[in-house]
Parts: C-alpha cells; structure tokens; sequence
C-alpha cells in the first residue's frame, strides 16, 4: 500500500504548490553586474568556484550538466543544443528581451539582501535597482571588510613615502581610521535599509579569530602600521593581516552588542562567510567550529553562518542548535554542487538544526540565471527529501509545509526584522473531471478572434501634440466621433478591447475595477480576469448598493445615502493599463462609470459628467483641448509614537527631506534620487510618462510632471499615476500625500494645465467663463479647509484676487501662451473629475456668451501681483473680487452662482454640496491634530 494514504494526497499537492511557488526571502546575494562588464566574467563561472585553468574542467562535472539542461528550458533552446547553443540563445535573449529574461530568473523572490562589497560600485548595478525584480524593497548587508578598505583607499589616496616619515602620520592615521570606521558601522546600524553585516574574515585569515576584543586591540598596531605603509607603497587595500582582520570583526561585534536597547534584545545580524570558496580560501581554516568562543562572547549578536558551511555542514548544525543566536544559512550548494550533494546537505543540516533556525539563499550574483538556477533546484531537491521524510512518517504534510515557509519567508523575516507580509495564494487549481458547459462555441460567441488583430491606435498611448500654439485634435481612445454626437444610450463593452489587451499583457490575472467618489475616495473591487471575461463578454456590471455613493471617507453616512437601490460599475475598457512590477498581484487597473440597472448613465457620476462636457465643448464649439497636470507630493516617514505634549516632538510625521528650496539637488535630495527614479520606472512600465520630476518648495516636497492629454484621459492617468506614487513610497514605509499643507511654510497644489484647439477663443473661455465662475469653482478644486490655508498673497501660490495674468504666478489663472492657461486654484484633494467638469462647464458659459468676438468688460492682464496693488490700480484690471477666504465661502460662491449650477447636473451639485457639510461637520468635531492625520492617511 501507499505509505502515503489517500486522506495525505491533497495535502501532499499543497506542500508540493507551497515548495514550487512560496516567495523567498534571499537572505544572502549579491549585486548584477553592468552590462558593460557582462564580458569580464566566465559565464560557466554560474556553477563552480573554480578559477583559471581549473575552470577548464567544469564543463564535466555534474553541477555544470544539471545546469546546462535547465538552462536549455530557460532559454526555450532545443534539446540537443550544446553550451556554446546556450550562450548564444542567452545572447539573444539579453538583446532583444532582457526584461522578460530577468522577471523569470527572479519569479517568486519576494525580496533580496543584498552583499553589496563584492564589486566596485561602477562594475556592478546599485542595491536598490533590484527592487523592480522583486515585491518588497531590497536590504543592504554592509560587508566590514570593504567598508574598511574603501575607507583606507579614501585615507591614503594622496599619501607618500615622505608622509610615513612624518612621526604622528601613522598615529593619526590610525585614529581617524578607526572612528571613522566606527562612524560607518554605527551610522549602517540606524540605516533602515541596512539588514545585516558581513564578514570575508574567512577568506582573507580564517575562522580562527581571536575572540577576546582587548587582546585583540593590543595586538592590531604593528600588523595595522605595516598594513598602512603597503597601501601607500603598493596602492592594494586588502587587508590580509590576522590581527588587523580580527580586530575589524570583533569592533564590530562591540559596536552591535553597545547599541542594544535593553538586555534581552538582538542586534543586526551578522553574517560569517564559512566553508564553501575559491582557492583563495583555507579549506582548513574555513571551519565553522573554530567561531564557538567567538559566539560565546557576544550572545546579542545573532551569527549567520553562510553556505551550508560545505563541508562543515555538521558543524554549523551543532552550532546553530546549541546556540539560540546562531543560524544556518543553506545557500551556495545551489547550484555549486550536484543533486546528490545538494540533498546531503540539507539532510546533514536537518540531522540537528531545528527548522526555526535554518535560512534561505541564492549566493545569487553577476548573472539573474545564478538566482534562478539556485531558487528551482533548492525547490527541486528539498521538495523530494521532504515527501521522502512524510513516506517514512517522520513528517506531516503539514509541518513539512510549515517548516517550508520558515526556511524560505519566516526565518528571514524576523531575525532581519524585515515585517514583511508573503502574498500567496493556497489554492490548487485542479482540473474539472468533467465538463459542465457546452464545449462548442455559438455562432456568436463573443470569444471568436477578430478577423484582424486591432491596431496599437487601440491602446491608451498613442500621443496627442504637445504644442503650445497649435494643438491638433487629439488622437487617442477617448477621442470622440465626427459629428453629430452619438445617441445617448446604454453604454456597451467594445469587446476587441479586452482581448488586444489581453495578448499584449497575458500575465494579468486580476483586475483592479475602481472608482472615485465624491469625496476624490478610489474606490475598488477586484475581479479576477477569469470573472471580468465572463461579465465584459456577457454585458453585465459589478452591483454596489446606491448608498455608497452617499458615504465620506470612513463611511459616515450623510443626507444622501439612499439605503435602498442600486448603481452598476461599468469599466471603460479604453482605461485598462497593467500595474507595476512591484504590484502583489499580476494585475491591470481600470476606471469606472455608475450605470443604473438598464445600463443608462446615473447623473450623479462623476466621470460620466466630465465626459458630457467634453462631447458638449466638441460637438457644439467645435472645440477640442488637452489637459497635463502637475502632481505635486510631499513624502513622509513616520515617527514613533510621542507621549509628549510639545506639538513639534509629538507629530507623527517627519519630511522625507528637510533642506528644500525649488529645484534643488541637495546631498539628502540626491540620496533620494533611486527612490523618486523607481517611481518614474514604474510608471514608465504602465505607460505613464513623466516629462520631468524634481524637488519643490516644502520639505520632503517633490513634483512629477505629466504631459498633456486629452481631458478624461489626462485624469484617468492622473488617479493611476497618484496611486503608484503612494504605492511605491508604502514599499519604503514613506506616506505620500497630497495634503495641502503638511506641514507649516509652503503647501502643495496640484495645477492644471488646458490648451484650447483652435486656441484664439481663449479670452472667452478663460477670462469670460472660468475666471468670472472662480469662487464657486473653488468649491470644488480647493474642497476642503485646509486647501485655502495653502493659499496666501506673495508666495507663489496663485494669491488671494480673481485675476489673471500672463506668466503670473501670483493670479489663480495663469496666461502661459495663446490657448494655453494654468490653473493654480487646485490642491490634491479634489475630485479631479468635478474639477476639471467645473472648469470645462465655466469655460462653456464664457463660450457662449460671446461666442465669436472678446466681450468688453473683462477683467485684464495683470503684469505685477496683485497684492502690491492699491484698490484704485486693482479696478484699473478689473480685479474686484477676492477669493473665497475658506471653503464654507466656497461653498456659498457655489449656492449662489445659478448661471454656474445650471451648467453642471443639478443632481450631482445638490449631492455634492449636502455630503460636503456633513464631511465639514465630521472634520469639525476632530481636534487640529487628528484632522491633520485624517487627511493624510486618506490623500
């Protein structure tokens, strides 16, 4: 009988789902190296340690044939093909889709720790580029040696022989040496990104160390002084003198151990090469066991011993059992040594190491197929010794898949206190046994293939002009038909859609469907693409109660939720567009109209209503335009909670960067560039383009500028692109926010950009609609009370007059050239959709007052800021008006412009104005504080 009984078997199928897809924790890697440098390093070097002649041989052993044969499938090679095949096929594919290439070495590697000391920075690629392979943010793991070497190098660079003359050089030499290599290790201590430290101690003298630090220090001067004089004489700055070695591991260790926050806690870790090297290594001396006084003296200090120790790997075990802060790193063996040796390994490993304290690595480095060829065999082998140990009823299904999940996430995540969440899902897909629909398609199946593929003028990103003075119609997916309009019925799904989508972007497997809601709240459900197959070929919508539409931010319910009936969600296909690699799930995002149950548009839809005044602007002007905005964001980090009662000591948040002025690049902004740069990289992997990005005014403020578009698509990009801004900077535990005014000084907008076509009628629309409507249209574009705390005279902020002036920035309506105006009355936590309905309704109005010459009474170009103007002066531009001083004067401006309302769908400003109050009355009731937390946990 079947040692493993029929109840076992689906259990036995989850473990063997959890060993082939569970995301890994590397615990230990190194850096890709430039393309520039691909050429330098032998590409068979992937499985051996092997060096020079030696190498020759590798090409026989039983590591490099394994190797050879998966490789083969990586690269979709033939069968037969032979390594110099491989090579070439692997040339290709770095040539024509190097991206695709290192996404699959890299499937399913949650995150990475990265040993970044093995290369000089300009041969390798930077830790944190890897974070676009992976979910979570790649660590740093401080490698001691190179600190100190690199610091030596940076001592001694200008240094000469007339310098070791000199009587207090060495003395001084050592002492700056020494506190600054102090200086690094404590500054990498309080670094975030910083997960652990590393030491080649190995390599360069062995594991022998000396384990008492005062002996130790006694002993380093004299190796340390001839050390200091070959620098100078040989400009090599490896440091292979034993004293100075053990000195280096043991300060270190004294660092880690002094900065413990209380008794019983753990330091970083610090990881130990052992066993398993080049022949640079004493194999001898690469004996774990050697470390035991070592790791008896600094029980705070967890020691990670690397690479299985091969082939000690019996000794790291007793190691790792009989010390609680001491870990067995089984790495490097994949893919260095054969499947045999591999399974030895990890049984001599499991013979005493419990499986809490057993880590994962790849040793991956140089080359993405390093992680890869390491992730699938550790899988393949430690898979078969599992199901090995449930046969012989050492084992459950169960432990085997909770001993799995350690090994690869859980160990990693908390001994690097890294609080990391695997995302993973349990489910087996199992085959139907039988089949329970009708298998042949109907005549009028909406599956059937196109007879012609859709051309790519189907997809989101085809380019409207850019041109200031002359701006062609756009040509996109949301530009409208020839005249006349269309009649307004239910809209359906342009099928064709989808499935262009869908050969473009086969790996998508969820949909995330979204809305935004009257309180500028995306709302979002998320469909798998099975499921939105079905309802997008099936005409059907997502039901969502007619209340919600009536809801605030934390669902408080206000006069207009209507407990009974409902709305229909109804995706616009033409918004489709895939997330960024870093998003949890393959998933695509797409924007939404609120449909009633016979599919007619519901008035009170935001999305809807902007739509409507675009067809209107287009059918009855004969007018078209482009919108960009500016997404202005400040970063945040979070402070730990504060008992105190000073304001300043207790706020939650701190700026990202706090030394700022408008484009600036300083120290602390520069080190900022690869996170800011991964957000342009992953909305530049969606298609959205960003123009340019760089510092502004406010602390931790920075802006990314988008490019114009036409209108709904301009803002469906702009909801999309805000979204990835925020999702980029949680993956660094930073809160992105569009909050006015975060912080005291300089507040955030978020301006608009609209180019008219034909742009001599802008006077008219401008100057003769949306400036005339300006304080009504406030209540909208600034909606809440601290939008107007943002805006002040003399500081760049559009002011406090109903004006307008070319290339003033000191007036709500800014004249750029002809046809091209900014609106700077706008901050991040406005309904986009209403704002940009409200500008686009007052324009109409100005329109259609004078829809062929400029109206006489405007109010005029104004050349200075207003502000420095006397009452008379204002009146000789017509500037009478001031702008609406807080949002309940907004809200009146609103109530009271009929002219205005009667543009916009009565149902929706009703709506809009009664869940405004309730909003204002719910933010009323909080304290300054919670108000100010409030908004920014939600923009």
């Amino acid at each position: 009988m079947d040692p493993i009984t029929s109840t076992a078997r689906l259990t036995v199928e989850q473990l063997r789902h959890v060993v082939n897809n569970y995301p890994i924790i590397d615990n230990h890697a190194h850096n890709l190296i430039l393309p520039t440098h691909i050429n330098t390093i032998p590409f068979e070097t992937i499985t051996t340690e092997a060096q020079g002649r030696a190498l020759r041989d590798t090409f026989k052993s039983l590591s490099h044939l394994r190797a050879a044969r998966q490789l083969r499938q990586l690269y979709e090679c033939a069968e037969g093909a032979d390594w110099e095949d491989i090579l070439e096929q692997r040339i290709e594919w770095l040539r024509s889709n190097s991206e695709r290439l290192h996404e699959r070495c890299f499937e399913n590697v949650h995150a990475l720790l990265i040993d970044d000391g093995l290369a000089a920075p300009e041969e390798v690629i930077p830790y944190e580029y890897h974070d676009r392979y992976t979910k979570a943010p790649t660590k740093r793991i401080v490698r001691i040696e190179t600190v100190a070497e690199r610091l030596m190098e940076s001592l001694v660079r200008d240094a000469s022989e007339d310098d070791l003359a000199k009587t207090k050089f060495l003395p001084k030499t050592w002492t700056t040496f020494t506190d600054e290599f102090e200086r690094e290790i404590q500054d990498a201590i309080e670094d975030e990104n910083v997960a652990g430290f590393k030491s080649v101690v190995c390599y360069r003298t062995g594991l022998d160390i000396e384990p008492d630090y005062e002996q130790a220090a006694k002993m380093v001067g004299h190796p340390f002084e001839r050390y200091v004089k070959s620098c100078i004489r040989k400009r090599i700055y490896r440091i292979e003198k034993k004293p100075l070695n053990d000195y280096l591991v043991l300060r270190t260790l004294e660092i880690l151990s002094e900065r413990q926050p209380h008794s019983d806690s753990l330091a970083k870790p610090f990881q130990l090469h052992t066993g398993l090297g080049d022949n640079d290594i004493s194999l001898l001396e690469a004996n774990p066991s050697f470390l035991q006084p070592l790791i008896e003296n600094y029980p705070q200090v967890p020691f990670v011993l690397l690479h299985s120790a091969y082939p000690y790997t019996r000794e790291a075990g007793y190691l790792a059992t009989v010390y609680r802060h001491v870990y067995l790193d089984i790495g490097e063996v994949f893919p260095m040594i054969s499947r045999d040796g591999q399974a030895a390994v990890l049984r001599q490993a499991m013979e005493l190491v419990p499986g809490s304290k057993l880590l994962y690595s790849s040793d991956g480095h140089w080359f993405p197929e390093t992680f890869w060829l390491a992730n699938v065999q550790f899988r393949e082998v430690w898979l078969d010794i599992l199901i090995e140990y449930i046969k012989k009823g050492d084992l459950t299904p169960q432990q085997a898949i909770g001993m799995t999940k350690d090994i690869m996430f859980n160990n990693a995540n908390v001994l690097y206190n890294l609080r990391y969440e695997a995302t993973f899902d349990e489910t087996i897909q199992v085959p139907p046994k039988q089949l329970t629909y009708n298998t042949k398609p109907s005549i009028a199946s909406p599956f059937r293939s196109p007879a012609v593929t859709p051309g790519p003028s189907s997809g989101l990103y085809s380019q409207a002009p850019t041109s200031d003075r002359q701006i062609s119609p756009p040509v996109s997916p949301y530009a409208q038909p020839a005249f006349p309009p269309p009649p307004k019925v239910p809209q359906v799904y342009d099928i064709e859609k989808l499935d262009y989508f869908m050969e473009q972007n086969p790996t998508v497997k969820f949909i995330y469907v979204q809305w935004l809601d009257y309180t500028a709240t995306l709302r979002t459900r998320i469909v798998p693409i099975k499921e939105f197959t079905r309802m997008v070929s099936e005409g059907e919508r997502i039901g969502v109660s007619q209340g919600n539409t009536g809801t605030l931010q934390n669902d408080h319910t206000t006069p207009v939720v209507n407990t009974t009936g409902q709305m229909y969600v109804e995706p616009d296909l033409r918004s489709l567009r895939p997330t960024h690699n870093k998003d949890p799930l393959p998933a695509a995002t797409v924007l939404s109209y609120w449909r009633s149950e016979n599919g007619a548009p519901l008035p009170s839809d935001p999305r809807n209503n902007l739509e409507i005044v675009i067809n209107e602007l287009q059918y009855n002007h004969a007018t078209t335009l482009l919108v960009g905005f500016e997404i202005e964001v400040t970063f945040l980090s979070r402070n730990p909670p504060s008992k105190s009662t000073n304001s300043f000591q207790a706020d939650p948040y701190a700026p990202l960067t706090k030394e700022h002025a408008w484009g600036t690049l300083t120290p602390s902004q520069w080190l900022q560039l690869p996170f800011l740069s991964e957000i342009v990289l992953a909305l530049e992997e969606m298609e959205i383009d960003v123009q340019q990005f760089h510092a502004e005014s406010g602390k931790g403020q920075y802006e990314f500028v988008l490019p114009p578009q036409p209108p709904l698509l301009a803002v469906d990009t702009l909801i999309q692109a805000r979204q990835v801004i925020a999702q980029i900077a949680s993956l660094h535990g930073l809160r992105a926010t569009l909050h006015p005014k975060p912080f005291e000084g300089i507040g955030t907008a978020a301006h608009a950009h609209v180019s008219l076509h034909p742009p001599d009628r802008d006077m008219q629309f401008f100057v003769g609609g949306v400036l005339k409507h300006l304080p009504a249209l406030c209540a909208f574009s600034m909606p809440e009370e601290v939008s107007y705390a943002r805006v002040e005279d003399d500081s760049w902020t559009g002011g406090t007059w109903v004006a307008w002036g070319t290339q003033n920035r000191e007036t709500p309506l800014r004249r750029i050239t002809l046809g091209h105006w900014e609106l700077r009355c706008m901050d991040g936590l406005a309904n986009v959709y209403f704002a940009l309905s409200a500008i686009l309704g007052a324009g109409l109005l100005g329109l259609a007052s004078a829809p062929t010459t400029t109206p006489t009474g405007l109010a005029r170009d104004v050349p200075v800021n207003p502000s420095s103007l006397g009452e008379h002066e204002l009146a000789k531009y017509g500037v009478t008006r001031r702008m609406p001083r807080d949002v309940f004067e907004a809200l009146v401006a609103l109530e009271k412009d009929a002219e205005f309302r009667e543009a916009l769908p009565g149902a929706m400003v009703e709506n809009y104005l009664a869940m405004k109050r309730e909003e204002l009355r719910m933010l009323g009731n909080m304290s300054e504080g919670e108000r100010r937390v409030f908004l920014i946990e939600r923009y």
